[in-house]
């Protein structure tokens, strides 16, 4: 599917803008798309960067607060874009942090961002940069502690400062959602409430052209599993399965490209597959592979989207399993495998074993590895240390419940499943709902 194509395509024109109407959505262009339920308006084409002046007018911002990844702040070109826009002595800069939001960053912006008397948050890099702005922009609204709102869960009830956001990566999508992790002493917490999700998302794909392939492939994995895991969590809504539909079939297409071959074609395609998977999650939320990932990561140092990408196709195959005994669903068996059918007609496979060997070569042509096995993660000691540390929360969010022995041999890979007869047969077609 060409990025320039329409996907179930309803919408309502008015003059200077086009509306999302019900859960239709389209590709935006170079046009303005104002979110009609929160109140967020996304600027998604190539060159929308210079759309910060006329943002800026529109906040009448004075002192703007500016989170930015500084490798990818200069790589990406953005640097030398904003300073013509941007007068130096109406800006305080934050930066110097490590990938992975941390407290110890969100409390030493938050007190910077106070004495600047800042009136609006810029952020500009990959999910880190924009997880921290997040962050700042509202904890520097509230009395508690950063470290307190972030262990304790304590309700925004102040809201935030205005907060627009810049990716500069095709991944995370956190431009578009309401959450943002953080890790406090080693554990990592997500704070979640509406005020979070930025009240401008300026997603300009050229900012992504400078990536390189290794990261083009992991942050972009992190985009698929984010829209695969969407379509089947218990969380889902008609909504978020339509813009987790149109992210995979995207991705599927369009990454192998963008991190072997990149093309503006392959770039703007991601970079869309990265905004819908984000709006995706923002309902849904993650399940099984994303539960499992954050161990993966932590121990053995891979990368977020490619940990995801490590457990996708054994749990597909072990999502298939379910059974009324284990469904997590209360929608039912078939409905959870109507939704997974869904997922076999992205991947263009008749069963689910294709399904599993399509994702295993997708992953594979990007340059990682599509298995734990692959990754040198095999061992009985090291594969239950991964499962006794799985995201209690997002394991939550799975059709299909587990438990710690499924798990181990989930993440032996699927020929360690015990799946029952539904592997090798043709599923329900999906249906709308």
């Amino acid at each position: 599917m060409s990025p320039s194509q329409s996907i179930n395509c309803h919408l309502v024109e008015s003059p200077s803008s086009i509306w999302w109407k019900d859960t239709d959505l389209a590709y935006l262009g170079p046009k303005i798309l104002p979110q009609v339920g929160n109140q967020q308006t996304v600027y998604l084409s190539d060159g929308s960067l210079a759309k910060i002046p006329q943002i800026f007018e529109q906040f009448r911002a004075v002192r703007t607060f500016l989170v930015v990844d500084e490798v990818a702040y200069n790589l990406s070109g953005a640097a030398a874009q904003l300073r013509q826009f941007l007068p130096p002595d109406a800006i305080t800069l934050f930066s110097g942090f490590e990938p992975n939001p941390k407290i110890e960053d969100v409390e030493r912006g938050v007190a910077k961002c106070r004495a600047a008397n800042s009136d609006l948050v810029v952020a500009l890099g990959g999910g880190t940069a924009i997880d921290l702005a997040k962050m700042i922009a509202s904890m520097t609204r509230h009395a508690d502690s950063p470290r307190d709102i972030a262990t304790n869960g304590s309700p925004l009830t102040q809201g935030t400062l205005p907060l627009i956001a810049v990716p500069t990566t095709a991944g995370t999508g956190s431009e578009g959602t309401h959450f943002a992790v953080v890790y406090v002493d080693g554990q990592k917490y997500s704070v979640a409430d509406p005020c979070l999700r930025p009240s401008v998302a300026v997603v300009d794909p050229k900012l992504t052209h400078s990536v390189p392939p290794s990261m083009t492939a992991a942050t972009g994995l992190d985009a698929f599993c984010q829209a695969i895991e969407s379509i089947w969590a218990v969380g889902a809504t008609d909504e978020s399965v339509a813009y987790a539909t149109s992210a995979a079939t995207l991705a599927f297409e369009h990454l192998p490209v963008a991190t072997n071959a990149p093309t503006a074609e392959a770039r703007h395609a991601m970079s869309l597959a990265s905004h819908l998977a984000g709006k995706a999650i923002n309902i849904s939320k993650t399940t099984l592979p994303h539960a499992i990932s954050y161990a993966i990561t932590a121990d053995y140092g891979i990368p977020h989207g490619a940990a995801v990408a490590t457990t996708l196709s054994s749990v597909l195959a072990y999502n298939f399993g379910v059974s009324a005994s284990d469904c997590a669903d209360q929608r039912g068996t078939a409905h959870v495998r109507q939704r997974l059918s869904r997922i076999l007609d992205i991947l263009k496979a008749a069963t689910v074993d294709q399904a599993c060997q399509q994702i295993e070569t997708f992953v594979s042509s990007l340059g990682c590895n599509p298995t734990l096995a692959a990754a040198g993660i095999h061992t009985e000691e090291s594969l239950r240390a991964l499962a006794s540390r799985v995201n209690a929360a997002r394991l939550s969010n799975n059709p299909r419940t587990a438990n710690q022995e499924e798990l181990l041999s989930l993440l032996k890979g699927r020929s360690a499943l015990s799946t029952g007869t539904h592997f090798n047969t043709f599923p329900p077609k999906a249906t709308a709902g």
